[in-house]
C-alpha cells in the first residue's frame, strides 16, 4: 500500500479570521502607518512583560541596532555576542562600528557562557548581547554577577544611559523568548535592555516588525528615552505622522539626520489580535514539546531543555541534537524527513561558518563547542498550526527516518 505522505511545513504564521479582520478595520480606518494601534500594542506589550514602556519598530534588528546606538556604542567600541546565533545578533555591532566578540559555547550548551564572557570582557566592552535561544533565557543573573566583577575595567563615554549604569550593558537579544520567564521575571524585565522579533515565523508575528523594552535607568525618565528611540525611527523628526496630523500642528523640526525603521498600524493590528491569545499559544506549543519528548526519549537524541527549576521557555523552537551524527548524516536525515513530507531546519549555522564573518576573519576553528552543538542538530516543526495526528505523524516519520 501507497504510504500517505502529508505536508508538515516549518513554521508557518497562524493567521487566523479574527486577525484578518483587524488588519481590515485598520486599512479602512485611513490610518495605515505609525499611529493609534501602534501606540495601544506597545502599551500591552508592556503589560504582558511587566515594563514601563515598549518602543514598536521594523524588526528585532533595527530595535538592537538603535540601542546600541542611543547607548553610544561605536567605533573603539566592543560587543561580546555568542558565535552560536543568527546573524541579527551580530550585524547591528558592525553597523554602528564597533568591534564584534565572537565567544564560544560552553560543551553541549546552546546558550550564552557567562564565564567565557568574563574572559572576554576589557576596557573596550561596552555590551553584552546574550540571545535567548529558542525561547529559553540565558542565565542573567550569572551574567549580571561577571560584569559587576569586571565593573573596575568599565570606562564610560560621556553617553548618559554608559554614565547611568556605570558597567557593561546586557541588551538580550529576545527575538525568541516573548512569554519566557526567567526565576519569575519575564523576558523583558530581566536584562537591561530586551529587543523581540514578530517575524512570520515567531510565535507572534506581525509579519515583520519588532521592539525594544528596558528596565528602569538610574536618573533617566522612561517617556524621555522612548521619545528618543521614536525621534531615531522616524528620521529624528520631533513629531510623528499623527501628531502633524492634528489642526495647525504641521510645523517640526529634524533633531538630527535619523533612520527609518518604525513599525505600521497594519502590523500592529496584526499583533494587538495575536497578543490576545498568546498565553494559549504558548501554552500548546509546551504541549507540542512534551509529546516531542515522551516519543523521542528511548533514542540518542539530546534536546533543548525548556522547563527548569528557574526558567520557563516559551517554546519557540524544539533543538535537537541526534548523538553520533556528524554533518553529512544529519543533513540525509534531514532530507529523508523532506522525503515524508516534513520540513525541518537547523539553529544555527554558527557565525564563523559564514562568509561574510569569515571575511572578518573568524574562524570556526576557533569555536569548537558551537560547531559540536551544529554539527549534529535538526529543528522539528514547532507551532500552533500542527494538529494532534500531525504531531503523531513527525514522531513515527522521525522515528522511522532515523532507523535508516
Amino acid at each position: 500500500m501507497e504510504k500517505n505522505i502529508r505536508n508538515i511545513p516549518f513554521s508557518p504564521p497562524d493567521i487566523r479570521e479574527e486577525d484578518i479582520n483587524e488588519v481590515i478595520a485598520a486599512l479602512k480606518s485611513g490610518w495605515i502607518t505609525t499611529g493609534p494601534r501602534t501606540k495601544a500594542f506597545e502599551k500591552e506589550l508592556s503589560k504582558f512583560y511587566h515594563t514601563k514602556r515598549t518602543a514598536c519598530l521594523s524588526s528585532a534588528t533595527t530595535a538592537l541596532e538603535l540601542t546600541l546606538r542611543l547607548c553610544g556604542i561605536g567605533p573603539g567600541d566592543e560587543v561580546i555576542v555568542p558565535a552560536y546565533t543568527y546573524t541579527a545578533s551580530a550585524s547591528p555591532v558592525l553597523h554602528v562600528g564597533a568591534k564584534l566578540i565572537l565567544i564560544d559555547a560552553d560543551p553541549d550548551s546552546f546558550l550564552i557562557s557567562p564565564k567565557k564572557v568574563a574572559e572576554a570582557i576589557t576596557e573596550k566592552t561596552k555590551a553584552i548581547i546574550p540571545v535567548d535561544l529558542g525561547g529559553v533565557m540565558c542565565d542573567y543573573d550569572a551574567l549580571f554577577e561577571v560584569v559587576k566583577e569586571r565593573k573596575n575595567l568599565f570606562s564610560s563615554s560621556d553617553n548618559p544611559i554608559q554614565q547611568a549604569f556605570g558597567r557593561v550593558l546586557v541588551i538580550a537579544d529576545g527575538a525568541h523568548s516573548l512569554g519566557a520567564t526567567y526565576k519569575g521575571r519575564m523576558s523583558g524585565e530581566v536584562a537591561d535592555f530586551t529587543t523581540f522579533s514578530f517575524h512570520a515565523v515567531k510565535n507572534l508575528t506581525t509579519a515583520e516588525g519588532g521592539a525594544v523594552t528596558w528596565k528602569p535607568i538610574p536618573g533617566m525618565k522612561d517617556d524621555e528615552l522612548y521619545n528618543d528611540f521614536m525621534l531615531g525611527s522616524l528620521h529624528g523628526q520631533s513629531k510623528d505622522a499623527l501628531a502633524k496630523t492634528q489642526k495647525g500642528s504641521w510645523e517640526y523640526d529634524i533633531v538630527y539626520p535619523a533612520y527609518k525603521c518604525n513599525m505600521t498600524d497594519i502590523q500592529a493590528a496584526l499583533g494587538l489580535i495575536q497578543l490576545k491569545r498568546y498565553e494559549q499559544s504558548i501554552a500548546r506549543r509546551k504541549a507540542i514539546i512534551k509529546k516531542y519528548n515522551e516519543a523521542f526519549k528511548d533514542l540518542p537524541v539530546t534536546t533543548l531543555c525548556h522547563e527548569t527549576e528557574n526558567s520557563s521557555s516559551s517554546g519557540h523552537l524544539y533543538l535537537m541534537r541526534v548523538r553520533g551524527l556528524d554533518e553529512e548524516k544529519r543533513n540525509q536525515l534531514i532530507i529523508n524527513l523532506a522525503g515524508e513530507g516534513i520540513s525541518t531546519n537547523v539553529h544555527y549555522k554558527p557565525l564563523p561558518m559564514h562568509t561574510g564573518y569569515q571575511k572578518l576573519g573568524f574562524d570556526i576553528k576557533d569555536y569548537p563547542n558551537a560547531y559540536a552543538q551544529y554539527k549534529n542538530e535538526i529543528t522539528l516543526p514547532l507551532h500552533t498550526c500542527l494538529a494532534d495526528e500531525e504531531i503523531e505523524y513527525v514522531c513515527q516519520s522521525f522515528r522511522s527516518a532515523f532507523k535508516r
